[in-house]
């Protein structure tokens, strides 16, 4: 399903990811949905990851219509799989696609804002499996098909305060607070290959289901629309990301 010849935009230059696999998980969600059509029209081929089959066979249907290179539908609860699962999901990339290129890491799991003294261990548990404990583990199965790309990049998205969690954001924040810090140790520890990164992105006041709920007092006027983030994505998903490993890139 990858293309032998580079892609080519609407205005005949060469697509920027022309040719490249890349894996999204929330794909179908405010951010991710967005990032998948961007991704798309840029000449990704996409795997679509996220747990609502429904909603992800919609996107689908929406990239071929767009004229995008066939997606891969991958229906998965991220808080409900451990290592052999995600070992089979980078082992049927290999045999299918042949490369991997990239991974942006969307999903993302809210535990309502509270005082800690009522929140419940449940919900962190399942906060911590699907901000954190997934994003690691897919990586890390991925690891061999990265490393094997030319040039490949994985970004991982976090709210501002897992750099900064205060009062009452407790399983959500403290889950996303690892992020900094894994992606610091698989930058530090692959330096070795300039043509692999690993980066931090914080959205910040972006227009989605998510950016609702943990800002309800946000009106829609203080909130930017997600397609201001398209640029940012192409250029760290891209090419043009080269040379840039380990950092935390706020929006």
């Amino acid at each position: 399903m990858t293309q032998d010849h580079p892609a080519a935009d609407a205005a005949g230059s060469p697509a920027p990811l022309a040719g490249r696999v890349i894996l999204v998980t929330g794909a179908a969600g405010g951010l991710g949905s967005v990032a998948c059509h961007a991704l798309a029209a840029a000449g990704a081929t996409l795997l679509l990851l996220g747990r609502n089959e429904k909603r992800l066979n919609a996107l689908y249907d929406a990239l071929l219509a767009a004229g995008a290179a066939e997606p891969m539908v991958v229906p998965l609860d991220l808080a409900a799989q451990d290592d052999a699962r995600f070992e089979e999901l980078a082992q049927a990339v290999a045999s299918q696609l042949g490369r991997l290129d990239g991974i942006l890491h969307c999903a993302s799991q809210f535990v309502q804002l509270a005082p800690l003294a009522t929140q419940q261990l449940k919900d962190w548990e399942r906060a911590f499996a699907v901000n954190v404990l997934a994003p690691f583990a897919l990586t890390r199965a991925c690891l061999p098909l990265l490393c094997g790309a030319p040039d490949a990049s994985v970004l991982f998205c976090a709210e501002a305060h897992a750099l900064a969690p205060g009062a009452y954001w407790g399983g959500f924040a403290a889950s996303q607070a690892a992020l900094p810090g894994l992606v610091h140790m698989l930058a530090e520890e692959h330096e070795a290959l300039p043509g692999l990164r690993f980066n931090l992105l914080i959205p910040g006041n972006i227009e989605t289901p998510m950016r609702e709920r943990t800002h309800p007092g946000e009106t829609r006027a203080q909130r930017r629309p997600v397609a201001e983030l398209v640029p940012l994505l192409l250029e760290l998903l891209g090419p043009d990301s080269q040379g840039r490993s380990g950092q935390v890139v706020r929006a």
